[in-house]
């Protein structure tokens, strides 16, 4: 969910849809033939995700998911810098401090449940999905893109689930999709917030199709010409866009040490891996573990392992399970404090370190909240 720095005028034929409420400037969409197009227009703030955004969104996809003129739904952020740096944490922390301090705020709660939504119709939609990545991707932009049947990366595109920095946890589907990636790539990116760039997110398995930024303005007047379309009409359009030359995968030379060291079965042993190793590579990761707070390496170590055997559908009832016991615990708040509102960069984590954080304290994070409180997806209920 992270926020980690944290078509106005008639073109052609395509035309706003509507107006946004009274945060029209936040969202932009537009129309042309059976295409629609959602434009994130906050680039100041990174198009950082935020809850009046989700539930603009939410009910446009539900509309168009079911309607018989719509065909192709596209998502792309506006402005040069980014595509969506990650969600609005410090509306969050802020709304979960004044609930502790006993005021009647429930922000907290609304966001992560109604983006986990959001995260799940995005990844459920019977209608082809394309999200143009161009720029910095991070957190909650990762939900509204990785979970889309295509995601398009340029050389611009910056990539990273950096919440253990944050004292959070990759969530928005991170459970599911990173879980998955080859070489315990997902574990790697997960624990040490790595950021992916360019065609490196295409060769990890985060993006689907590479094209270079140039391209983009004709890849999407391609895509919303066509009178109809489909799954095959939009695999070839992306295919004909494609990079003729991809850059190799920075990570190619490592990837046999992420296979080897962050396959352990314990943040514990990941480090004894590491230290096993004994490589510069190896000593700078442990380095930067070192500086995680301890309580999120461990939930997410452990949400990633379970997260591999669920559903897609599951994932988001584990995920907002946690998202609500680190609200009401020290390290995220401390997190945005140290990085995003003091900005020491200096957090002090309680617990301080792995050794203090047992599995007993673990287990809470993944406790099922009270009934009425858990996030039921609709095929779940």
């Amino acid at each position: 969910m992270l926020a980690h720095s944290v078509l106005k005028n008639y073109c052609g034929a395509a035309f706003v849809l509507r107006k946004m409420s009274s945060h029209a400037s936040e969202l932009l969409v537009s129309s042309s033939g059976p295409t629609r197009t959602i434009t994130l227009n906050r680039p100041k703030a990174l198009n950082a995700l935020n809850l009046n955004m989700v539930r603009e969104i939410y009910p446009l996809l539900q509309e168009w998911n079911l309607s018989n003129d719509v065909n192709l739904i596209m998502i792309k952020g506006s402005g040069d810098k980014a595509f969506c740096a990650g969600g609005d944490v410090l509306a969050v922390t802020k709304s979960a401090k004044d609930a502790q301090a006993g005021k009647d705020s429930t922000m907290h709660q609304e966001f992560f449940k109604e983006e986990y939504q959001l995260n799940h119709l995005i990844g459920t939609l019977s209608k082809p999905y394309v999200a143009l990545i161009d720029g910095i991707v991070m957190g909650g932009g990762c939900g509204l893109s990785i979970n889309g049947r295509y995601r398009v990366a340029t050389e611009k595109t910056k990539l990273a689930m950096p919440e253990t920095a944050l004292g959070l946890f990759p969530d928005v589907g991170g459970s599911y999709f990173l879980s998955r990636l080859r070489n315990n790539l997902g574990m790697f990116l997960a624990l040490t917030g790595y950021r992916l760039e360019g065609a490196d997110t295409f060769h990890a398995g985060l993006t689907t199709h590479y094209i270079e930024s140039s391209q983009l303005p004709a890849l999407e007047k391609a895509l919303s010409e066509f009178k109809q379309v489909d799954d095959e009409t939009v695999k070839r359009t992306l295919a004909s866009f494609g990079s003729k030359q991809l850059p190799p995968f920075s990570l190619e030379k490592q990837l046999r040490q992420i296979r080897e060291t962050f396959g352990g079965k314990s943040v514990e042993e990941i480090i004894e891996n590491l230290n096993k190793d004994g490589s510069e590579w190896a000593t700078t990761q442990i380095k930067i573990l070192k500086k995680m707070s301890p309580t999120s390496l461990k939930v997410t170590h452990r949400q990633l392992e379970t997260g591999k055997r669920m559903s897609f559908s599951k994932i988001f009832s584990m995920e907002y399970r946690l998202s609500q016991r680190f609200m009401d615990g020290h390290d995220f708040h401390e997190g945005c404090r140290a990085i995003l509102i003091d900005k020491d960069r200096n957090p002090k984590w309680k617990p301080a370190t792995l050794e203090e954080v047992d599995d007993d304290s673990v287990d809470k994070y993944f406790a099922p909240l009270p009934h009425t409180q858990e996030l039921l997806l609709h095929d779940e209920e």
